[in-house]
């Protein structure tokens, strides 16, 4: 039985997006007990912790929708895709989402993995082997044989790093099948993708609607939920036509695709906080103008649209796609949320809310956590300031006074170790700890 937990005196913000208040929280069993009157009454109860947060915010861990646990931070596809090995990824995946759970974050939806690792991790992590969040996972992700976005780095069949490429509706269906079987919470399609000398400029779709409706009749039926890939307007009408349940990226959406997410309600994982990070701080790793100004312009082009589709009730997730070279684990999670804020125009609450209830749709268990109601999983931050005031105070370790995951306090005071990786894994000389230090030296 998990200890009695009273947190006085804070201010809580609930994720649901009511009003800020001041009230005691009671935590039992990994839940949240009690709010209010009720968690009171065990104010003189000296057997039971307590924890004062006067002058510091309680609300719940953040839900990180767009996160690849098992990358470890590559600079490049042939990094990712010809350099790493089974069991040391596995290895590594584990360390790092220790680095996540220290960020603050307390769940995150994994959708698709080098070697399925994602899938056994999560298993690892559920069964007490390893600390870190709460996880969603998805398998191989699904491609034709045109690829997704690395080109003619997919090969015409089999297995290449993340991705699982069928060619036609039996291996469709032959694929869905086992990663159901083998435990995957979601299947993961590349809707889009980019191919030499294309006729239009961005991603194109490299799926058909009859294929996409295929993948997603069939996890429909087998009690899996399918989440697409999709950057351009075709993609996304088409995977809300086929049924998807979550799409990634959803960029220039044109009006009748517009149309159809807001009459679906189909949540959307924008994830700017890669383009954010490259157009900010793309010095740090040599990156030219130009290319900064491409992924400068993805945000400013899209987010008229995404302001429109949050204020006409579609759902918006935080999501950050951590585990690349430009936003490594443990450092950016809160990114988005201030993305949202600067360039979407929300509210500092509206930002906090698609972070935590929203984005609890990413990890299926919408309902269950994310919010601060009786009842609800005691996931739980309570943070030194006002994230109202200044967004980007959750993004500051040293301002998280406690981390709750079930009800449980983590351990915060034990330094993570940095790793050297071995000879050729990672062919890039900007690891987590570099890359920070160059962008704080230009931030500053």
């Amino acid at each position: 039985m998990k200890e009695k937990i009273l947190i006085e005196n804070g201010m809580i913000i609930d994720g649901t997006g009511s009003k800020e208040y001041f009230d005691t929280v009671l935590l039992e069993n990994g839940l949240i007990a009690s709010i209010g009157k009720e968690a009171e009454k065990f104010s003189g109860d000296n057997e039971i912790k307590k924890i004062n947060a006067l002058g510091k915010t309680v609300m719940p861990g953040l839900i990180d929708a767009h996160c690849h646990i098992t990358f470890d931070e590559p600079s490049s596809n042939d990094e990712l895709f010809f350099h790493r090995r089974q069991a040391l990824s596995a290895i590594i995946a584990g360390h790092n989402a220790h680095k996540v759970l220290l960020a603050g974050v307390t769940s995150f939806c994994d959708p698709d993995s080098l070697f399925e690792i994602g899938i056994d991790l999560r298993d690892a992590i559920n069964s007490g082997y390893i600390e870190g969040p709460r996880m969603s996972v998805g398998g191989n992700a699904l491609m034709t044989s045109v690829g997704g976005t690395a080109g003619r780095l997919i090969p015409d069949e089999g297995l290449r790093g993340y991705a699982k490429i069928v060619q036609n509706k039996d291996e469709i269906i032959a694929e869905v099948r086992r990663q159901i079987k083998n435990g995957a919470d979601w299947i993961k399609v590349h809707v889009t993708g980019l191919i030499p000398n294309q006729r239009e400029s961005g991603e194109i779709s490299v799926w058909s609607y009859e294929e996409l409706k295929l993948v997603c009749d069939l996890a429909h039926d087998l009690g899996t939920p399918v989440v697409g890939h999709v950057r351009n307007a075709k993609g996304v009408k088409d995977s809300i036509k086929a049924g998807m349940d979550m799409i990634l990226h959803a960029t220039y959406m044109d009006e009748e695709a517009i149309d159809m997410v807001c009459e679906h309600k189909t949540p959307i994982v924008p994830t700017f906080t890669f383009q954010a990070n490259l157009a900010d701080f793309g010095e740090a790793i040599g990156a030219s103008d130009d290319y900064r100004e491409i992924f400068k312009r993805e945000i400013e082009e899209n987010c008229e649209i995404l302001k429109k589709i949050h204020q006409a009730g579609v759902p918006l997730l935080c999501g950050t796609e951590s585990g690349f070279s430009m936003t490594p684990y443990g450092e950016w999670h809160y990114r988005e949320l201030e993305v949202f804020v600067k360039d979407i125009g929300m509210s500092n609450m509206d930002a906090i809310v698609c972070a935590t209830k929203n984005a609890s749709k990413s990890i299926k268990m919408e309902g269950k956590v994310g919010t601060i109601e009786e009842g609800m999983l005691a996931d739980i931050l309570v943070v030194d300031g006002n994230p109202l005031d200044d967004i980007t105070i959750l993004g500051d370790k040293s301002k998280l006074s406690h981390i709750f995951l079930n009800g449980s306090e983590v351990e915060q005071n034990n330094p993570i170790k940095e790793i050297t990786p071995p000879q050729g894994w990672r062919l890039s000389p900007y690891s987590n700890q570099i890359l920070t230090q160059k962008i704080a030296k230009i931030d500053n």
